[in-house]
């Protein structure tokens, strides 16, 4: 009996030996499907590239940390694009088996569990038009060069779903994996872009179905005083997005009646207010309102009719109202101004002398902090620094020790990288990162988070 392997197509004679059948016909096959399933289609050399290219163009001179950083982030891309380049290599350098391949090989890795989906053709948009031969089968450079000019927004539009920076990457990618497998059906597609965002948006809907991604409101922590405010909500998965890796297409114009949910926002408390949403409203507001597709397009990417997604967008913008600030201008991302700067710089500032009272005086009374996954929250400035006067108090038996900070950009607020040089260290080690929300000259709202996402923001773990 013959089969077939499934990276070549060449045949295999079946041995005597009982057992599972082969599926490759030489070591060097099976090495190249292990290589295809640690790294599937779409490697993200394009991407490295481009983001060393740019890095290099936002090169800061000055400050020295800021130089350094920058340097180092340089370094660590080029070690990604070094390995990238050795498994070319050794792919090259494989020798190839007797019998040509065909153009296209099989997937390596099993079909999904859940169909990648394809959008009908009774769409009365250009979404998903079927125009037999419109769309050649793309082979791995094809499809890397289509995975790579949408990675950007199909990663935010994952994260605005997800409110998670290592989600949204490991659902981008899943999403790309699902693409690939179902790549033969591009020939029927009009619009790859739309038939890229419905895997997309199916794959991070699969996922909140299996996880019960609802916010929460914090508890009290036993033993310790967290203000007279009322608790606020809790997204334990709650992680910060570098703006470095925003998509530079344009946000679409949007009529005055969705302005409430306008596409450029990325801040945390829109997150944090949509994430309340039941998971297919949230992807028919982010889909409509924020990603700027039609309501028929809408409907098609969702895979229902055109009146349940309408139904679905409303009750989400609704819901979603109630859930914001009453003032459009609490949330809405602008351009830092000259004022906001020198209130960062005064933050960092003050941090770096261990001066508590010009911290205060740049915290508004009723200020709130939040430290998600942690448990801990405060609703007042009064309950916030009886909390961390201790650790930065030098002659405090708790001084944790000396604080430098670096200005980064997150979700479009003020933000910055804290880095900690503990008593008896000579080392400022990552410590956090804090996304801080400024309302009328002060700071208003302060997130903190653990520092595993530096190298996602560029930044080296020690200065």
């Amino acid at each position: 009996m013959t089969g077939k392997c499934q990276i070549c197509g060449a045949p295999i004679e079946a041995g005597r030996r009982s057992g599972r059948a082969a599926v490759y016909c030489s070591q060097a096959c099976r090495q190249r499907a292990y290589r295809e399933r640690r790294q599937p289609a779409g490697v993200p050399a394009g991407e490295l590239v481009t983001d060393i290219g740019d890095r290099v163009r936002r090169l800061r001179l000055a400050p020295a940390l800021a130089f350094h950083a920058d340097v180092e982030s340089l370094s660590a891309r080029f070690a990604q694009l070094r390995r990238l380049a050795r498994q070319a290599r050794e792919e090259f350098s494989t020798p190839a088996p007797a019998t040509p391949a065909p153009a296209t090989p099989a997937p390596a890795t099993p079909a999904p569990t859940t169909p990648a989906p394809t959008t009908p053709a009774t769409s009365a948009t250009a979404a998903e038009n079927v125009t037999p031969g419109r769309v050649t089968i793309l082979d791995e450079e094809g499809f890397a060069a289509l995975t790579e000019e949408h990675r950007r927004e199909l990663r935010v539009h994952c994260y605005r779903l997800l409110g998670s920076y290592d989600e949204a990457e490991d659902l981008t990618q899943e999403a790309f994996l699902r693409a690939w497998r179902a790549r033969e059906t591009l020939a029927d597609v009009g619009n790859p872009r739309a038939w890229l965002y419905r895997i997309a948006t199916n794959a991070c809907l699969d996922f909140l179905r299996k996880h019960n991604r609802r916010p929460t409101t914090y508890e009290p922590v036993p033993g310790m005083d967290s203000g007279d405010g009322p608790p606020p909500p809790r997204l334990p998965w709650l992680q910060p997005f570098p703006d470095d890796q925003l998509p530079e297409t344009p946000a679409p114009q949007h009529e005055p009646d969705e302005q409430a949910v306008a596409s450029e926002t990325l801040e945390l408390v829109f997150l944090t207010a949509i994430q309340q949403l039941p998971p297919r409203q949230r992807a028919a507001v982010i889909l409509r309102d924020i990603a700027g597709w039609s309501a028929q397009e809408t409907a098609d990417l969702l895979g229902g009719s055109l009146a349940s997604a309408n139904s679905a967008v409303q009750r989400g913008r609704s819901a979603l109202r109630e859930a914001l600030p009453g003032r459009r201008e609490d949330w809405t991302a602008a351009e830092p101004s000259a004022e906001d700067m020198a209130l960062l710089q005064g933050y960092m500032e003050a941090a770096a002398r261990c001066d508590i009272d010009a911290m205060t005086e740049l915290v508004r009374a009723d200020a709130v902090l939040t430290m998600p996954p942690n448990p801990f929250w405060f609703t007042t400035r009064e309950a916030l620094f009886a909390f961390v006067r201790p650790n930065l108090d030098p002659a405090s038996p708790m001084f944790a020790g000396y604080w430098r900070h670096l200005p980064v950009h997150a979700n479009g607020q003020l933000a910055v990288a804290g880095y900690l040089q503990r008593p008896g260290t000579s080392v400022f080690r990552a410590q956090l990162i804090d996304v801080l929300r400024v309302e009328e000259g002060r700071i208003a709202e302060i997130t903190t988070f653990e520092p595993h996402l530096f190298t996602a923001f560029g930044l080296p773990m020690t200065l």
